[in-house]
């Protein structure tokens, strides 16, 4: 078990947090969630004692061990794969170490003889005959193949590092495991083995997720980071997203009497209860919500914006005609042949193991980039909103502040129907009055997501959307998309997202394309489909 007992924390004159008290036990998973900002991988380097805390303590119950996720990648540089992975287990890597310098003295005395011999019992109860085998199945899980075990960590790509650092966090099956952002640079195959390991894992995860599918999948409670206090509950991110609302809309209802709350409130307690059983982690989670009382779901305190596309115009028949692009960048094909047609209630996801080919497709449709070969044509009835990936030319170097920004691609240049888009995107006030240089990465996308309801186009393309944002903007912009009755073409790590908004999967591949109308987990979980898929990337 781990605790925080009063833990409070202040950076200057902000305070993260004041008098934390919570406790994490043997066998959840715990997800921390929060605005961005709100203090969620300072509260883990809290808990793994990388930070001192102004007061309280943290409390780890004795023996046990912390494993954390490393987030630097180029720490270990200079070690292989393998011990890299080993070394996430310091006292057995020390005793390998140890071992192996008394082993390779030229004279053996009889002291090295005796310490030799309770490093080779502590080794064995540490189940270091099995450290190789097991370092090895861990990486073989994330399609690290033995042929880079041996290599320096310097020759991998950073994708890989970032696995390479993922199994050393779960290496030695430690007590308490600490993740902040596990999924980063993961690709899905990856992120579903992960979801499977810690599904199966018996000890205490704590995690830091804006992955809501993974959240749903592996949380067994969530803990929520608001006004410097963390707050504990129990069952995974939807439940909690659910739950919160329908309480918020209960208590703004004043209208309805208070036994009807109290009953919705029960129906959807035993309705999600009900679903869990269905899930993998059924048992445990059941039992848990079965126990929850009306009064321990509280509203959420966080503010939600608010994305809706609204087309000005009604689409025709014709929407997108795509024959034959080719596109070679930096002399890497990135796409070829790429052929489809779009459709009325199409709404893609373009998948591809080169993320630079969905943002050349997207660029091309846009008349950013000019193909190689091939060429493509927009129906007469379309109007198009893009989300780019990078959006830094729309801010940088621009002196006007958010209300003027956005005037730029308003028709109406009246203050307060321009204020009414950015203040759906939660910037109302003085807050519409600050300097488009100096946004965060997720106030830029939010203003370039006001941009495009604005537009009232009919079809949306969106390179990365969730970038940058929290799980607020996230919930959001997905909702949006859900609504949104026009055509969206939708490039995406984000699993949920794919899953809630896209009806056809298109993946680019050096030597063509699949195309399949179907929904993002049958795409997944069709062995034959995935293996003609991971063909054409050879």
């Amino acid at each position: 078990m781990i605790s925080a007992n009063n833990v409070s924390l202040s950076f200057s004159d902000k305070k993260l947090f004041k008098d934390v008290n919570i406790k994490f036990t043997h066998g959840n998973c715990y997800g921390v969630i929060g605005a961005n900002g709100s203090g969620k991988s300072t509260f883990l380097k809290i808990l793994s004692g990388e930070i001192e805390p102004n007061s309280g303590d943290i409390a780890v119950t004795p023996g046990e061990r912390v494993a954390v996720l490393k987030q630097d990648h180029y720490q270990y540089d200079e070690e292989t794969v393998l011990a890299t992975v080993i070394m996430g287990h310091a006292r057995l890597h020390a005793i390998m170490q140890e071992k192996d310098a008394i082993y390779a003295k030229e004279e053996f005395t009889e002291e090295d003889g005796h310490r030799s011999a309770e490093l080779e019992a502590e080794f064995a109860d540490l189940n270091g005959w099995d450290a190789e085998y097991d370092a090895e199945k861990l990486l073989g899980g994330l399609k690290i193949g033995k042929e880079l075990h041996q290599k320096k960590m310097k020759e991998l790509s950073g994708g890989d590092k970032v696995k390479v650092l993922l199994a050393q966090a779960l290496f030695g099956n430690p007590h308490i495991l600490l993740l902040d952002e596990p999924t980063n640079h993961l690709d899905f195959k990856a992120i579903m083995w992960l979801e499977e390991f810690l599904m199966d894992y018996e000890n205490t995860v704590i995690v830091v997720s804006h992955d809501r599918h993974f959240l749903n999948n592996v949380c067994t409670h969530i803990v929520d980071i608001d006004f410097g206090k963390a707050n504990l509950y129990v069952g995974n991110y939807d439940f909690w997203y659910q739950s919160s609302q329908l309480m918020l809309r209960m208590i703004n209802d004043k209208n309805k009497k208070a036994e009807e709350k109290i009953e919705e409130l029960k129906s959807f307690i035993a309705r999600f209860s009900s679903n869990a059983s269905k899930a993998r982690q059924a048992t445990s989670r059941k039992k848990m919500l079965d126990k929850i009382k009306v009064e321990d779901i509280r509203p959420s305190s966080r503010r939600y914006p608010f994305v809706g596309f609204t087309p000005e115009r009604e689409l025709g028949k014709d929407i997108l005609r795509v024959e034959g692009l080719e596109k070679t960048i930096d002399g890497v094909k990135v796409l070829h042949n790429v052929t489809f047609t779009l459709g009325k209630g199409d709404k893609v996801v373009f998948l591809s193991n080169n993320e630079a080919a969905r943002t050349a497709l997207f660029k091309i449709l846009m008349g950013e980039m000019e193909p190689d070969a091939g060429n493509f044509s927009w129906g007469v009835t379309t109007t198009r909103g893009y989300l780019p990936k990078d959006n830094s030319e729309y801010f940088n170097g621009v002196s006007l502040n958010l209300v003027d920004w956005l005037r730029q691609y308003s028709k109406d240049q009246d203050e307060s129907f321009v204020r009414g888009f950015l203040g759906k995107m939660l910037f109302s006030g003085d807050e519409a009055l600050k300097m488009a240089s100096v946004l965060s990465g997720g106030e830029k996308v939010r203003c370039m997501l006001s941009k495009m309801m604005l537009s009232g186009a009919n079809v949306v393309l969106l390179d990365e959307p969730t970038n940058h944002l929290d799980l607020e903007s996230i919930q959001a912009v997905n909702d949006g998309l859900i609504a949104f009755k026009g055509v969206v073409l939708l490039a995406s790590h984000d699993h949920k997202f794919i899953q809630t908004v896209a009806n056809r999967i298109i993946e680019l591949t050096p030597t063509g394309i699949v195309d399949r109308m179907m929904d993002f987990d049958e795409f997944l979980e069709n062995d034959e489909l995935q293996d003609q898929i991971q063909a054409m990337y050879v």
